[in-house]
């Protein structure tokens, strides 16, 4: 049974839809309201009007840490990106005050084409499925091929010491929220900081750049638009595209992952290929190595290992929290796998 909490907007539908008329020029007729999916930290919602559909994003609520659920960020650096060849949503506006839908909120345009939660790509042929990965590759090396200071983002994020930083985060949130042991993560944190690359290449880094936050041409096997900038920052290329390449490395009971998938058979790509194709576009040519794959596999299991501890606690918001912090376990064990085969 749902609760009011999570049917309902949790705000009052009739002031967004006096502001928007007031704000957006050339809106017509009523407005409709319709929450997107359930499980997205910052509530998102379509909002159409008789002649155009656009989309909301919004705060969760009051009750935040610092810094987190930064929809500011998020139409900040969609604005950025607007006038380049990285393909975003258009922001129409951004709202700081929590006068109209109780905390900050921005909107943007309503674009038409597919979303696959999975990177199975199900329900396209293997040769549109190979074109599409190719896209997903290409894609992120535009991404990273922005020029910061061009487009404004000069300090979107702290210069230098990417890893190093990034690093003592998870670990101090690890030991923050550790509720049981876990000696493969523990081997990550004694090994990473030992083997951090000398690199100091920086730019945007989209922070979660997987399948379910592109989405798709509805015809053609292209992106035709990265969502989700919520973790976005100033940070390492390659630690996004190692990110991006997890699949590869965990089976498809674990998270989505292709592992003992035939990958030939339907399209997809070895890691090796994709990894390629994303080198084809890039303008940077640094090699990605075992480091930046463990660092991956290290981060994701500090999440899921949070997961585990809040279903422990009692305050998990999915129902199925605690079957997925156990993949803590299997993210720390994979990265584990990759320091032994050196």
């Amino acid at each position: 049974m749902s609760s009011s909490k999570q049917s309902g907007p949790g705000f009052e539908p009739a002031a967004l839809e006096a502001f928007l008329h007031q704000s957006v020029p050339g809106l017509s007729g009523p407005m409709r309201l319709q929450r997107i999916g359930g499980g997205q930290s910052n509530p998102t919602f379509f909002v159409t009007f008789d002649n155009r559909k656009l989309v909301l994003r919004k705060q969760p609520g009051p009750d935040i840490l610092p810094g987190a659920h930064a929809v500011d960020r998020e139409a900040q650096v969609m604005r950025a990106l607007r006038d380049t060849d990285v393909p975003v949503p258009e922001v129409l506006l951004f709202h700081a005050g929590r006068d109209i839908v109780g905390t900050p909120f921005y909107l943007m345009e309503c674009l038409e084409g597919r979303v696959f939660a999975s990177y199975e790509l199900p329900g396209v042929t293997p040769a549109e499925r190979r074109a599409m990965y190719r896209s997903m590759a290409e894609t992120l090396a535009r991404v990273h091929n922005v020029d910061v200071d061009a487009v404004g983002l000069a300090d979107y994020g702290k210069p230098g010491n990417y890893f190093q930083r990034q690093i003592g985060r998870w670990g101090k949130q690890w030991q923050q929220t550790k509720v049981r042991d876990n000696a493969a993560l523990e081997r990550l944190l004694q090994w990473l900081p030992d083997n951090i690359p000398d690199s100091e290449a920086s730019g945007i880094a989209h922070g979660d750049y997987r399948a379910g936050n592109l989405m798709f041409h509805p015809t053609e096997p292209r992106v035709i638009a990265v969502l989700d900038w919520e973790l976005s920052t100033l940070g390492h290329p390659l630690a996004d595209l190692a990110y991006h390449c997890v699949a590869w490395h965990t089976a498809r009971e674990e998270y989505y992952g292709l592992r003992g998938l035939d990958l030939a058979s339907v399209g997809i790509p070895t890691e090796a290929e994709h990894i390629a194709d994303y080198y084809r576009v890039s303008k940077r040519q640094e090699p990605i190595q075992t480091f930046h794959f463990v660092f991956a596999l290290f981060r994701i299991a500090v999440i899921f290992e949070g997961i585990a501890a809040r279903a422990k606690q009692g305050i998990a918001v999915a129902d199925n929290a605690e079957q997925v912090g156990r993949l803590g376990g299997v993210f720390s064990q994979r990265a584990v796998e990759l320091i032994d085969r050196l």
